[in-house]
């Protein structure tokens, strides 16, 4: 099934393009951008790579793929259709769930630059929890025939996903995509997403393709045979020493890549630990709660206390943007040099490419925490429930003893105070969540790993001036307080769905949770100081 068009209205620009000047968005942000283009003559290098070109994403209503589908909107003004793999979801058909997609505030630049994007959007029905990618007959033969560059984006991002889904959708699902490419009449570059700590057993992760957890195809065989109750037994075993059934995954498709791709244009873009936009379309925008985010949330609202880890590792983070940006021009690239028949890539292993923050611009997870702090406390929301104290501990045994006091007893007292009041008790129930992610996302906050990034670089240095700024994808020239501070506020905005106008308000009340916090600090010192009076007199 195609959607094609699937809203037929289109804005004219004022000088009958279908596509206007966007200078005077970008100023807004300092980001410069190029003006209209005429022709061809006055595209960029990784511009011209998209001219005309027909793109294959998948995983496009995802948080990365959203923000690849703008970028190429907005900036690629020549390129010619978006195929996007979209499911049905919770009852909605596909035209519903793409004008849905759609309507977010992220797109909204981009339809002012380029209002006549509908007419290059071509939704393609299809779900990679299915074989074959799910795809008709009559849609494989239309994207083999017309694609020409192709994303694989779409993931579970679940760390504690079944191992049967994330099996599907993180290797079988790759399997059947470059199984496609390679009947793909033109294709230019396929760029298979992954991430850097899919190779997390390993304390420096270079720029290469390791040793399969398992043979690829022994594990999809595994999934689609064995009953669902007995793989989630055997699911610990399987894992090893891989924290995740997220990681777990990732790794084997990497190895799934690397068998099917045969001298193909293919290349593996690894991506740390994602965030908010930095800069572009919107500062800050984010739209979930995985990873630092989730923390950060938790820690602005005054529900996570503490975190157990090493506050002095480095925290391997990302902007959206920024990642975005640079798995678009390093497409281009693996591209001239495939097509080019150079020796450093053609006939030789696939290119990976680790994009990362640890060597470019280092910032430790205790920075990271301070700088939520520090913003936190001076634009804080409303929704808070209390007042800002949050630790990273290193020893596990004070982490536990910190999150029974700050955790564990506010929440037993609590959910006393509710049933007693003939309220159903709930604080308990929401930290026991809250320690879930916690034990997750610590994995990432206690271990420090080397991360080659040579081949980032390369594509980096290869390019020209525009695109450098067209495409800014430089982490060695990232301002990590700016980025802290758009962060927060977006999650502000956009998560918590707190605008700015309730600042004031919010304020009064952050100074009320104050004073109420520093009372009750008075109160179990003089508890604690009366019970160790106590006990002195009973023992002596």
């Amino acid at each position: 099934m195609v959607i094609e068009g699937f809203d037929s209205t289109t804005i004219p620009s004022n000088n009958n393009k279908s596509y206007v000047s966007i200078n005077s968005f970008y100023n807004l942000y300092g980001t410069p951008t190029p003006v209209a283009y005429d022709n061809k003559v006055d595209l960029t290098p990784v511009q011209e790579f998209y001219h005309e070109g027909k793109v294959f994403i998948t995983g496009s209503t995802g948080f990365l793929g959203k923000i690849l589908m703008e970028k190429l909107l907005r900036t690629c003004p020549t390129i010619s259709t978006l195929f996007l793999l979209i499911r049905s979801k919770n009852g909605r058909d596909l035209e519903e769930r793409t004008n849905q997609l759609f309507d977010d505030e992220i797109f909204d630049l981009m339809k002012k630059a380029c209002p006549e994007f509908r007419h290059k959007i071509v939704i393609i029905a299809g779900d990679c929890a299915l074989p074959g990618l799910g795809l008709s007959t009559e849609d494989r033969k239309r994207l083999i025939e017309e694609v020409n560059i192709v994303f694989h984006v779409a993931a579970t991002v679940r760390f504690d996903e079944k191992l049967v889904k994330a099996v599907a959708i993180n290797v079988r699902a790759t399997r059947d995509m470059l199984r496609l490419a390679k009947e793909m009449c033109n294709l230019k570059i396929l760029m298979h997403i992954s991430t850097i700590y899919a190779n997390c057993l390993n304390h420096c992760i270079e720029e290469k393709v390791y040793e399969p957890a398992i043979e690829p195809g022994k594990l999809i065989s595994l999934v689609e045979n064995v009953p669902a109750d007995i793989l989630d037994e055997m699911t610990p075993k399987l894992l090893g020493k891989y924290p995740n059934t997220y990681t777990y995954t990732k790794q084997v498709a990497e190895n799934v890549v690397s068998q099917e791709f045969e001298n193909m244009p293919v290349a593996i873009f690894r991506p740390a630990i994602v965030i908010s936009t930095y800069k572009e379309p919107i500062p800050g925008w984010v739209n979930n709660l995985y990873g630092p985010t989730g923390v950060a949330a938790g820690v602005g609202v005054g529900l996570l206390r503490t975190l157990h880890g090493d506050p002095n590792v480095n925290a391997n983070i990302v902007p959206v943007d920024m990642c975005v940006n640079s798995l678009i021009v390093t497409a281009a690239k693996v591209a001239e040099t495939f097509h080019h028949g150079l020796q450093t890539y053609k006939g030789s292993k696939i290119r990976v490419f680790n994009y990362g923050s640890t060597n470019e611009s280092p910032i430790t997870w205790g920075t990271t925490m301070d700088y939520s702090k520090y913003y936190a406390s001076m634009n804080p929301s409303v929704k808070a429930i209390w007042y800002l104290i949050f630790e990273i501990y290193k020893s596990y045994p004070v982490y536990l003893l910190m999150t029974f006091l700050l955790h564990t007893l506010p929440a037993i007292l609590v959910d006393s105070v509710l049933f007693c009041t003939g309220q159903k008790p709930k604080m308990m129930t929401i930290y026991k969540k809250i320690h879930k992610f916690s034990n997750v996302i610590s994995y990432f906050v206690s271990y420090e790993w080397q991360i080659r990034t040579d081949n980032v670089l390369w594509v980096q240095n290869e390019l020209q001036e525009k695109d450098r700024k067209l495409f800014f994808s430089d982490l060695r020239e990232m301002d990590w307080l700016e980025c802290y501070k758009f962060y927060c506020t977006g999650m502000r905005i956009y998560l918590l769905k707190d605008p700015l106008d309730t600042l004031d308000k919010a304020r009064v009340r952050w100074k009320k949770l104050y004073y109420v916090h520093q009372t009750l600090k008075v109160l179990s010192y003089m508890v604690l100081l009366w019970l160790l009076v106590w006990l002195i007199k009973i023992l002596f």
